[in-house]
């Protein structure tokens, strides 16, 4: 859907080179701008011990780094941004999250892009936004997406000893979709009109979005929405239940008059259906206590494996709670590719998880990540680069 399109990523971390796997993914040509000395600070993370050994396969570069190209520049000495410059001449896009004192001092920034080329579409992400008080304070997402954004206030139950925190890059792979979301539109309006458009978003503002619904009902309200209670829901079939291994499973029936029947025949208690005590909607509320203890006996009896033959046809909507390392053997992901395999190029192959758009029903083809600096020579020569200059800029430190 991109081909033809170049992106150029001078960013880091996760949050903002999530948003150019997805570019990549749907066609761009994504060049990763990284210091060719130290690169990402991502790339470190699996030899400080925050990430597991996992054979040799650096996942927290490989997933929001994989079909970029990677050229290592040093922005600070002026030959490096004379060559990031002539990159910029020839994109469309260029994508960023370093902090505007750095853009500042890098020459970087807007206007500094812009003067050489003038229909660049320039994305940034920021922890707080571009403006206010903090708009020039960093982020993450565990801060300012999952504690900030009100995510672990709303998640953590009333008296816990300690609030629910994230999994990793939670907030940053929600917040790469709506960058590179927005860079689509972007290209799109510039396409259209011939105005290329300033990018922003935020990991707090992506948190707000996903909170919306609690945002809007306590300002209107007045007071913050309690953390549910399983065992008196509105609903009761809009509760979650442990089966007789252990395992949960949710049911998701938000019309309960109708899936009634059908979910008491297959849980085998046809009985329930005219129970009085649960006989409609009202009834059920009303009874709701009641209700659950008697689902909660019901579904202790079957593993969840049985219950996933029961329910199979079910009429109502419900969900096994899935793990992560499960889920790649979910029949759904199976059937459409949503964890392909990823040659190396050497004979490893691992998994990476798809972004989730898809396009005339393909999934889209992976490439690993680049190593750092690995397509430097590649990618100025491309530019006209004679291989004398890269020899003076690579004995200068300009350049890997």
């Amino acid at each position: 859907m991109l081909s033809g399109v170049r992106v150029l990523e001078v960013a880091q971390w996760w949050f903002v080179p999530a948003a150019g796997a997805v570019l990549a993914d749907w066609g761009a040509d994504v060049i990763k701008i990284e210091h060719p000395v130290s690169g990402d600070p991502q790339r470190g993370l699996i030899t400080s011990g925050l990430v597991p050994p996992t054979g040799g396969v650096n996942f927290m570069v490989e997933q929001p780094n994989r079909g970029k190209r990677s050229v290592g520049i040093d922005l600070a000495q002026p030959r490096g941004l004379e060559l990031l410059y002539r990159l910029v001449e020839t994109a469309d896009v260029f994508l960023t999250n370093f902090l505007p004192p750095a853009r500042r001092r890098l020459r970087i920034d807007v206007d500094d892009i812009r003067r050489v080329n003038p229909k660049i579409v320039y994305a940034r992400g920021h922890g707080q936004g571009s403006r206010g008080p903090d708009c020039e304070k960093g982020g993450y997402d565990a801060a300012s997406f999952w504690c900030r954004g009100g995510i672990a206030a709303a998640l953590t139950a009333s008296g816990a000893p300690a609030p629910v925190m994230q999994r990793a890059a939670f907030g940053d792979s929600t917040g790469g979709m709506a960058v590179a979301g927005g860079i689509a539109a972007a290209l799109f309006h510039r396409e259209r009109t011939g105005e290329p458009s300033v990018v922003d978003i935020s990991l707090l503002g992506t948190a707000m979005w996903v909170m919306a619904p609690d945002i809007i009902a306590s300002r209107l309200l007045g007071i913050d929405l309690p953390t549910g209670d399983r065992t008196q829901p509105p609903n009761p079939i809009v509760n979650s239940y442990r089966t007789k291994d252990g395992r949960w499973l949710f049911l998701n029936m938000l019309q309960p008059d109708r899936y009634w029947p059908d979910l008491c025949t297959r849980l085998g208690r046809p009985d329930l259906i005219a129970d009085p005590r649960f006989a409609d909607g009202r009834a059920r509320f009303e009874n709701r206590v009641e209700c659950v203890r008697v689902l909660d006996a019901i579904f202790a009896e079957r593993t969840l494996a049985e219950w996933r033959e029961r329910l199979g046809e079910a009429e109502g909507v419900w969900a096994p709670m899935q793990t992560a390392r499960e889920l790649p053997d979910d029949a759904q992901a199976i059937a459409n590719g949503y964890v392909p395999s990823v040659d190396r190029g050497d004979g490893t192959q691992f998994p990476l998880v798809a972004s989730p758009v898809q396009f005339d029903e393909r999934t889209p083809a992976l490439r690993p990540a680049p190593d750092l600096g690995q397509h430097t020579e590649e990618v100025l020569l491309e530019l006209g680069v004679s291989w004398e200059d890269l020899a003076v800029a690579k004995d200068a430190g300009a350049i890997s």
